[in-house]
């Protein structure tokens, strides 16, 4: 019986890493002009986010439950278990459409070992949670080894990050324009984070420069052993600024074991070109 790993587009995987462990991943939808995509497949977020820079407006809805039902039932046949490790609750209601269609597959296949985690996290925080237990379960770790790894590093993974225009995630109902920062006409960019799976302001900081310090000295005071860790980093269309940042890392931190790829469709119709982040463990297990 084989442990299959599940996750969602929100996750922002480069497709090596899900294909090299066998990752199965189910698309959010994306809609723009009465026009319905899914995440990944047939819309890619590089394709959406010159498309957003042109004035398109994009808006995003959960995984639906016939989804991962689907899978859940295809899984239940092989006589396989899964581990389904999920997009903040907080931030969308995928991790809801999962439960849904558990409770509908467990009435038909009782013996079905399926266990469902909210990691309160988002892009490659989710990501670097799922890359680990992939590792983990390619290791050969039970399904309740992997169950205890993944909660211990939901509950300790950081997300710094910054936007280039908050405007993004205020039309996305992401932060509400009373906990935002005002930013465009001085060039103060945004500083955030992810506490209890919902974006928080963290800090304000002039000139994409310093923003990037920032980003590095906040790793330094909330990570642990980050020399020893992989550090994922997402961005919105802006490799160089990603590369930027990750040699700060390097020089900073010591850090040499990166993963780096543009955030999805599902994280980039609200974050918006430009967007940078950093996701990395605040205590190793």
């Amino acid at each position: 019986m084989a442990i299959q790993i599940l996750t969602d587009s929100a996750a922002d995987l480069p497709q090596a890493v899900t294909d090299e462990y066998g990752v199965d991943v189910a698309s959010l939808h994306v809609y723009c002009n009465d026009e319905e995509y899914l995440d990944g497949k047939t819309l890619q977020s590089l394709q959406m986010l010159e498309q957003m820079r042109q004035g398109n407006v994009f808006k995003t809805s959960q995984v639906d439950p016939a989804s991962f039902l689907e899978r859940f039932e295809q899984y239940a046949k092989q006589g396989d278990s899964c581990l389904y490790i999920g997009f903040s609750s907080g931030l969308s209601a995928t991790y809801q459409s999962a439960i849904l269609a558990k409770t509908e597959i467990q009435q038909t296949y009782p013996e079905f070992e399926l266990h469902t985690i909210d990691t309160q996290c988002a892009s490659l925080g989710e990501g670097l949670v799922v890359y680990m237990a992939a590792k983990l379960a390619k290791e050969g770790k039970t399904l309740p080894e992997l169950v205890d790894a993944v909660e211990f590093y939901a509950n300790h993974m950081q997300h710094i990050f910054t936007v280039d225009d908050l405007e993004y995630l205020l039309r996305g109902g992401r932060v509400s324009r009373a906990s935002a920062f005002v930013g465009g006409i001085l060039n103060i960019k945004p500083v955030l984070t992810v506490v209890e799976g919902k974006l928080v302001p963290l800090e304000k900081v002039r000139g994409r420069n310093k923003v990037f310090r920032r980003m590095v000295e906040l790793m330094g005071e909330r990570g642990s052993d980050l020399a020893e860790q992989t550090i994922a980093i997402s961005h919105g269309d802006d490799l160089e600024g990603a590369h930027k940042l990750m040699t700060m890392i390097k020089e900073t931190h010591g850090c040499s074991d990166f993963i780096i790829n543009p955030i999805g469709c599902a994280i980039g119709a609200h974050a918006g070109p430009g967007t940078l982040a950093v996701f990395f463990l605040d205590e190793k297990l």
